[in-house]
């Protein structure tokens, strides 16, 4: 039995998929209040056998924070994907994001070792590694260093891969992914998916920093094939950088746009205006009581290039990476479609009334 934290999410989701279309047994933790519908919809992206697939999954009802639930919940599991995480760039949730990432990473690796799971396969972030400077690549080996300029998202990844590595010691094996930027169709409000959104409803502004980019099928496909028995012993207690490409937002965002067939965002942001408009986005947020669509920490360093080196996992299994522009096409594909039939429901409503 194979068990799944984070299912609801763009790599949760993609994992589901391609590990129902292998036809594996999986259990998938949610919430109660969780809306499966994204989920569906991921898998009716791929095939027309959507609902058949998604109906295999076993859903059951938990919270990785509450541990002795957790325990209960992997009786007789033998593998898990932790994909679960919160995400948030805004100040007012680091501390409750850094607590709850690795709390619940904690509590999952005791109750695996509780279990006696034989291993687990973290995803994690570039975000836990550390930043090199003049453009050199970081790697796997590149050590992440304590600093107030640090994202929460950065240290709750970091603290939660040391619980991983503590597990490690304690018995556990494991994989640890650490992806860059995913670009794959999922919520278009949130996370990278809403970059496409953005550009699409008219971003203007670009910037000039470097990051790396991978597709989100070059994430899921990898973990699995990591986890399989014939790579296992040979790849276990190690962590791999997934990332295909290094590009600057200024090249993702023209080519996002034309995808889209929408205006390539003209304006460069510099770090003054960066400055400007994510203190005019939390000062809007006060009226509004929203959350500000741009924090502090999501704005800082926009223009600065970090390289990462995710030549590993080609070494190490056979594999290769799908071109950005490829995944750019096929993700702006997606969003195209979906924007299409909103119209038409749209029209559809109008005309009734």
């Amino acid at each position: 039995m194979i068990f799944v934290t984070g299912g609801t999410g763009l790599v949760g989701a993609h994992l589901l998929f391609e590990l129902c279309k292998k036809e594996k047994k999986v259990r998938a933790l949610k919430r109660e209040t969780s809306n499966l519908a994204q989920v569906l919809k991921t898998f009716a992206y791929y095939t027309d056998h959507a609902q058949q697939l998604f109906d295999t999954i076993d859903w059951v009802d938990g919270d990785i924070l509450e541990y002795y639930s957790l325990e209960k919940l992997l009786n007789g599991v033998t593998e898990i994907y932790h994909c679960a995480a919160i995400v948030s760039f805004e100040s007012k949730e680091r501390q409750r994001m850094i607590s709850n990432n690795v709390e619940g990473t904690a509590n999952l690796v005791n109750a695996a070792i509780e279990n006696g799971v034989k291993k687990i396969c973290h995803v994690s972030s570039i975000a836990a590694l550390g930043k090199l400077q003049n453009g050199a690549s970081v790697t796997e080996q590149t050590n992440w260093v304590p600093s107030k300029k640090n994202s929460g998202y950065s240290e709750s990844k970091f603290y939660s891969e040391a619980e991983i590595w503590r597990g490690i010691e304690e018995g556990l094996d494991a994989i640890i992914v650490n992806p860059s930027i995913i670009f794959g169709p999922a919520n278009w409000e949130s996370g990278s998916a809403k970059i496409f959104k953005t550009i699409w409803d008219g971003m203007k502004f670009y910037t000039k920093g470097v990051t790396g980019f991978v597709d989100v099928f070059d994430v899921v496909r990898p973990m699995i094939m990591l986890m399989e028995t014939e790579n296992f012993g040979k790849c276990k207690n190690q962590r791999y950088i997934l990332s295909a490409e290094n590009l600057s937002y200024q090249q993702v965002f023209s080519q996002i746009a034309e995808a889209l067939q929408k205006p390539k965002p003209g304006i460069w942001a510099n770090d003054f205006l960066m400055g400007f408009v994510w203190r005019a986005a939390t000062f809007a947020g006060w009226f509004t009581q929203k959350p500000s669509l741009i924090t502090r920490e999501a704005a800082t360093g926009r223009n600065i290039v970090n390289n990462f080196d995710g030549s590993k996992i080609t070494r190490m299994i056979e594999y290769n990476y799908l071109p950005i522009a490829e995944s750019i096409k096929k993700t702006a594909s997606f969003l195209k479609e979906d924007m299409s039939q909103k119209s038409e429901t749209a029209k559809t409503f109008s005309g009734k009334e």
